[in-house]
């Protein structure tokens, strides 16, 4: 492969080296398909998404463009290949087709705003299609890698719809902005969203400042989305204007920022053509520190000081105490069985430690715990208890998971995690959240007391709190088993209380950082008169 043609696939430069060695394992494998090819493949250049995954679709794509261009000789496809359907970014000539109805009505919202704007169901994506490929100027086209669907309604009536994908991966303004290198981008560009499309719909209703009230409730609402779906946030928003069309003008109502023009340029298969049309540049960052964890190294993992608690999560998994005092298998052998006897494979406590050390590595998602566990070598799987060579499949990781009480896995890996981070004290928030979508009927939503690191954001106990009262009697049970000396407990001002307080202090010999707020008048009335504007005691500002 010459030099000058030499292809380069997520920070990889796909040289004549690496073809052979790859043309190599192929000659070696003649039986194997092409699914496996590209796992090996993304083992050997450590390609992964950022949920874990080993990114297959993207290996096999660039498989094909080696065998197209004649650098490889790939095995033959196990099944044919079923046509594409043309399509086309405008809309087709002739009479506009039949409107394709919304499947659900959508109930008003009670609430002191009647607008609701939510990702649309897998039955709604037919007409949400439509509506794109009737109504917008670009017409619609297959999104490619990750992306998200909205609808917006107003009273109950369908307003708006969305669509958001991948980032792009030429786009100057943005990288300038953001202060990438290029391998920088390319590990981190994946935290960027590209508002491919967006659609107000002619409702004949005049809705004062519909379309920035749209694009403010998807921005508020699109990180967490994303989490949920793909199992990674997004820190960056991005959209491309044609001016010659539009002003840009809901883009600025909603706090977007313009940062340039692009070349005019647009991607065509696998080259780039010019098309005449500069676009504007706008972006919105999802996250004050937005353009800092897309500047940071891959993983951002913060500066730790020596003297500080060393996490699971930030060194080898070999390191970690498997037997022995506070050892996971022992603790893991204490969860009851919930499979029938007959045909297991693979042990319930090797199963359960794959996936306790899959997750502190990063694995959020059932195929990437898989994918995981099959790199592990035999030796350290045996020493997880396992009896067989192969690991778990994606199928058995799903299957036993999603039958285990919850509860009881969750106290046992908590105590764990708590053991292995608070050995020498570190810093714990305790706060409380409801559950979104857990309310049934007149029954109230689950509210869950939790107690995190503050510094890794892991979760170390959690209790849920009984509908007939609040947090404060369930925050001594919640921290009553973690090993709390020397460390830093901070909750909200709920939790301001004389009985909290000692409790931390003389039982569990730890410190406290509460808040004091008008819904406790006097405390807040002592402070002022002690004139405490220093803390500690101990700063040299104190008086």
């Amino acid at each position: 492969m010459p030099e000058a043609s030499t292809i380069v696939h997520r920070g990889v430069a796909l040289t004549v080296r690496r073809c052979r060695r790859i043309q190599r394992w192929i000659d070696a494998n003649p039986s194997s398909s092409r699914v496996a090819l590209a796992r090996q493949v993304c083992q050997w250049f450590g390609w992964t998404l950022p949920n874990g995954e080993l990114a297959e679709r993207s290996a096999r794509r660039l498989l094909q463009r080696l065998h197209d261009r004649g650098e490889i000789r790939l095995p033959p496809p196990r099944r044919a290949c079923r046509p594409r359907s043309k399509t086309t970014s405008s809309r087709p000539c002739g009479p506009p087709p039949a409107p394709v109805p919304w499947p659900e009505e959508t109930p008003r919202r009670l609430a002191d705003s009647p607008l609701l704007v939510r990702p649309i169901l897998p039955s709604e994506r037919p007409a949400w299609q439509a509506l794109l490929a009737q109504h917008h100027y670009l017409g619609f086209r297959p999104l490619v890698g990750e992306w998200l669907g909205y609808a917006a309604f107003f009273d109950g009536e369908l307003v708006a719809v969305a669509a958001w994908a991948a980032a792009s991966l030429k786009n100057r303004p943005r990288d300038e902005w953001i202060g990438w290198d290029e391998p920088t981008k390319t590990r981190r560009l994946s935290f960027v969203v590209n508002n491919a499309r967006f659609l107000v719909l002619p409702t004949g209703r005049d809705i004062p400042h519909l379309a920035s009230r749209v694009l403010g409730a998807m921005l508020r609402r699109l990180s967490r989305d994303w989490q949920a779906t793909y199992r990674h946030p997004v820190y960056l928003a991005e959209t491309f204007v044609d001016e010659q069309r539009f002003q840009g003008t809901c883009y600025r109502a909603a706090n977007w920022q313009r940062l340039g023009t692009s070349r005019g340029f647009s991607r065509r298969g696998h080259s780039y053509q010019a098309h005449g049309h500069p676009k504007a540049v706008w972006v919105y960052p999802l996250r004050p520190d937005a353009r800092e964890r897309l500047r940071a190294p891959w993983p951002p993992t913060p500066v730790i000081p020596k003297e500080a608690p060393v996490h699971p999560c930030e060194f080898d998994v070999e390191r970690l105490p498997l037997v022995g005092e506070d050892g996971l298998l022992d603790l893991l052998q204490t969860i009851p069985e919930v499979r029938a006897r007959r045909g297991l494979r693979h042990p319930l406590v090797t199963v359960l430690a794959l996936t306790v050390l899959a997750l502190l590595c990063g694995h959020s998602s059932f195929e990437a715990i898989a994918q995981f566990a099959a790199r592990l070598s035999p030796e350290f799987r045996k020493r997880l208890g396992a009896r067989r060579p192969e690991p778990p499949s994606e199928p058995t990781f799903r299957r036993v998971l999603s039958r285990l009480p919850a509860d009881e896995v969750d106290a046992v890996i908590s105590e764990w995690l708590a053991r292995q981070s608070l050995r020498l004290g570190c810093a714990i928030a305790v706060d409380g959240k409801s559950l979104r979508g857990s309310r049934d009927g007149s029954s109230p939503p689950v509210h869950l007391l939790s107690a995190l690191l503050h510094r890794q954001g892991v979760v170390v106990a959690q209790t849920r709190v009984p509908a007939e009262t609040n947090e404060i009697p369930c925050f001594q049970s919640l921290l009553e088993s973690l090993p709390l000396d020397g460390a830093m407990v901070t909750a909200d001002a709920l939790h301001t209380q004389h009985d909290t307080a000692r409790f931390l202090v003389q039982d569990k010999n730890a410190d406290y950082l509460f808040l004091a707020k008008d819904n406790q008048p006097q405390l807040r009335q002592d402070i002022e008169l002690l004139n405490l504007t220093a803390f500690p005691p101990s700063a040299p500002d104190c008086r």
